[in-house]
């Protein structure tokens, strides 16, 4: 029986034939997209570190069930989305929760830059789509998946990607035009293929 506390051998083995320290440089190789892909999806640092931790954690204790070093971008992301997932149904009961980073860019506490109202409207405006449109410009545009990528990590019929793509991108782009504040569609919001 092995000891729980024993320390892990660089060149052991894991099911899979890769050894945990190809498996360890995988996963620190995918620290910044995954990091990235939480913040963009959680609109929270805070909240986008707690998930990238918690995702790291469940991958290490799951690594086993990992058989190919390429899909391990999704395998992440799709961990991560889990746990986002669980979260969102948990705290259901606990009320809205402010980022104290954004009280960085309080008017009345500091002078925002010039330059950064682009930025902003933007990221008012991603936060404002559905979970489901907010991932599937995020894995077509900041991961750069192609339509059959996506439909395999979501495990979507890939005309659903191709018209919640289309919808989702429709959608930010009015947002950013007219600058309105719309409301956050509710999870799940259902499309139609």
């Amino acid at each position: 029986m092995k000891n729980a506390a024993s320390p892990v051998r660089p060149d052991a083995r894991v099911p899979g034939s890769m050894s945990n320290k190809d498996f360890t440089t995988g996963l620190i190789a995918q620290l910044p997209a995954l990091r990235r892909y939480a913040l963009a999806i959680t609109g929270n640092a805070a909240l986008a570190d707690d998930l990238v931790q918690d995702t790291i954690e469940r991958a290490l204790k799951q690594s086993s069930q990992l058989r190919d070093m390429a899909s391990l971008p999704g395998w992440l992301r799709r961990i991560l989305h889990n746990l986002h997932i669980d979260e969102i149904r948990r705290g259901k009961g606990r009320g809205p929760q402010q980022d104290i980073m954004e009280l960085a860019d309080h008017i009345a506490l500091s002078i925002p830059a010039a330059d950064s109202g682009a930025a902003r409207d933007f990221a008012r405006a991603m936060g404002a789509l559905s979970l489901e449109h907010r991932e599937i410009i995020l894995l077509a545009g900041l991961e750069d998946l192609s339509y059959r990528q996506i439909a395999d990590e979501l495990g979507l019929p890939m005309g659903t990607v191709m018209s919640r793509l289309a919808r989702a991108r429709e959608r930010l782009r009015q947002l950013i035009e007219t600058g309105v504040r719309a409301e956050v569609i509710p999870f799940p919001a259902k499309d139609k293929p």
